[in-house]
């Protein structure tokens, strides 16, 4: 074993499969404690089981790390309060949160139900929150912390994603917004859009999906298209970068986000104004109907025209 995050402890959610699992086996190889929290679930969040959190946990013991399961709902409240009292109770600290847990229930906007919506919302913008406030209060009272928010490319514009885009992107201005409430703290608070083979994204519809958005340039070259043909897509590439966001190193790396897809890892630019149009005295439609098109929408693509 490592020794790169020892003493540390860790909460990952969504920790039973796929890169939750890889980030806490990563962590344990270098020393962390983890809470391993998982529902098991499956990819809509039906049923649960016990099964997935078990068996890393006993995949850390028999490797000589230290881990605990947990099988709560983080869209449940309480769940993230009795996560953290686990990590204190059992191990004594906490300084690391990983906000991984997601399900996917895909569906086009006129199609999609409200319970779709409200569950995809629930699970993983609700459950950041439901876990990051309680574990906030702890990282506040020692002056240290790391948070880690799980988001995706797909906030970027996703066709049948209304629901997971709209969580992922919330998410990223969570994750802005906790890290100035915390960073005087000396708390950091990031995000990454992860890439990997998993059972939620290596699906075909969702690479052809992909291909659309690479082609209308919503995203660029870098996002997998075939997850199959490519090579090194493994979520322990997830997961080696999320130990090192979590240790001390990374002290001064805080309110941002970052793509990471086998050897890719990239960091997002900050929204901000790329040009602009003023009026001292405000605008007319009339004004605004002439000056428009030759500032400011003139050349606007649109990444999905009429079909007909």
């Amino acid at each position: 074993m490592g020794d790169f995050l020892r003493d540390k402890v860790a909460i990952v959610t969504g920790a039973g499969r796929g890169i939750g699992r890889s980030i806490a086996l990563t962590m344990s190889g270098e020393g962390a404690a983890v809470v391993v929290n998982d529902f098991g679930g499956k990819i809509d969040g039906t049923s649960a089981s016990s099964t997935p959190a078990d068996e890393v946990v006993a995949s850390i013991k028999r490797a000589g790390g230290k881990a605990i399961a947990n099988y709560g709902d983080v869209s449940i409240e309480a769940t993230g309060e009795t996560l953290v009292k686990a990590a204190l109770d059992n191990f004594g600290r906490l300084d690391i949160l990983v906000n991984n847990a997601g399900i996917l229930r895909d569906r086009m906007i006129f199609n999609m139900t409200p319970d779709e919506w409200d569950r995809v919302i629930k699970v993983h913008l609700y459950g950041a929150y439901n876990c990051a406030r309680p574990a906030c209060i702890a990282f506040r009272q020692q002056k240290s912390g790391r948070i880690i928010n799980m988001s995706s490319s797909a906030g970027l514009g996703n066709m049948g994603q209304a629901n997971y885009s709209a969580a992922k992107e919330g998410i990223i201005g969570f994750t802005r917004t906790v890290a100035r409430d915390m960073g005087r703290y000396g708390v950091t608070c990031n995000a990454i859009r992860p890439l990997a083979r998993t059972r939620l994204s290596d699906r075909d519809d969702l690479r052809a999906a992909t291909v659309r958005r690479v082609a209308t340039g919503i995203a660029g070259p870098t996002i997998m298209t075939d997850t199959r043909e490519t090579a090194g897509w493994e979520p322990e590439a997830v997961a080696v970068f999320v130990a090192w966001l979590a240790s001390d190193e990374a002290a001064g790396v805080n309110g941002y986000d970052f793509a990471v897809c086998g050897g890719h890892i990239g960091l997002y630019s900050q929204p901000e104004e790329i040009k602009c149009i003023d009026n001292s005295g405000g605008w007319t439609l009339d004004e605004l109907r002439k000056t428009l098109p030759a500032t400011l929408t003139g050349g606007l693509k649109n990444p999905s025209p009429p079909a007909f």
